[in-house]
């Protein structure tokens, strides 16, 4: 059997670590007998080398992050480098990130009109605001969010901003919707879980008086993402196998 590592981001929040284990019990619900493992990157325990030394069979170690960025595509793949399952005969892939998922813009969508939001507003302008890399491809993924989350309302606009990158600032991007006709502006924050950014851009709502909604979270269909990309890679690699 193909254990699923399920490898977050890590935090000092523990609400952080807590939405990653939420979502690891709910992939054992959807999927049973599926040995579905918690790692994380940094933070937290257990370590993702430390999740990885007690494998004896195959993995996927599947991240549980939105952006292929700095952890996905240099951290987790030097951490695996590092165990040295290869020399042991244990087979390991890496599943792509979560990415910018229809069924992830959908549950964005219901968290805003969990707000009390009307898909027929059209005074209303959408922040979608996103961590942000250092790396412009992979905000440039980041930014196609907005545009698919309005598809199917009547909203005025939506626009993106990054929590850790300086342009636009969250203040100029709800200048930017106000300027496209929007009368009034909530704060989609396209984050998994809550942790110490999230309530940055908290704050920063509060004192401008926008709402904001609340994260991905565990919803069913992040789960059904993560299975998604778990899948993909262990059928990749019966692929090679039957090569």
């Amino acid at each position: 059997m193909t254990t699923l590592v399920l490898t977050a981001h890590g935090s000092t929040n523990p609400r952080s670590a807590a939405n990653a284990r939420a979502v690891a019990g709910r992939l054992a619900r959807m999927r049973p007998g599926l040995d579905v493992r918690v790692a994380f990157c940094e933070k937290n325990s257990p370590g993702l080398v430390d999740v990885l030394a007690g494998l004896s069979g195959p993995g996927v170690v599947t991240p549980l992050l939105l952006a292929n960025a700095y952890h996905a595509r240099l951290d987790i793949p030097r951490q695996i480098a590092s165990c040295g399952l290869a020399e042991r005969g244990i087979d390991l892939r890496q599943a792509d990130v979560l990415g910018e998922d229809d069924r992830l813009v959908s549950v964005l969508r219901q968290r805003v009109t969990e707000l009390g939001v009307s898909r027929l507003d059209d005074t209303l302008g959408v922040l979608v605001v996103a961590i942000g890399s250092s790396n412009p491809v992979a905000n440039a993924c980041t930014a196609e969010v907005a545009p698919k989350l309005i598809v199917g309302t009547r909203w005025a606009a939506a626009t993106t901003a990054f929590a850790t990158r300086p342009e636009p600032s969250l203040a100029e991007a709800v200048k930017l919707l106000r300027r496209e006709g929007a009368h009034r502006v909530v704060i989609a924050p396209w984050f998994l879980a809550p942790g110490r950014l999230p309530d940055r851009v908290q704050r920063f709502a509060c004192g401008a008086g926008i709402t904001m909604a609340a994260p991905l979270g565990s919803h069913p269909l992040v789960a059904e993402t993560v299975l998604d990309r778990f899948d993909q890679a262990r059928k990749a690699r019966a692929a090679r196998l039957a090569a």
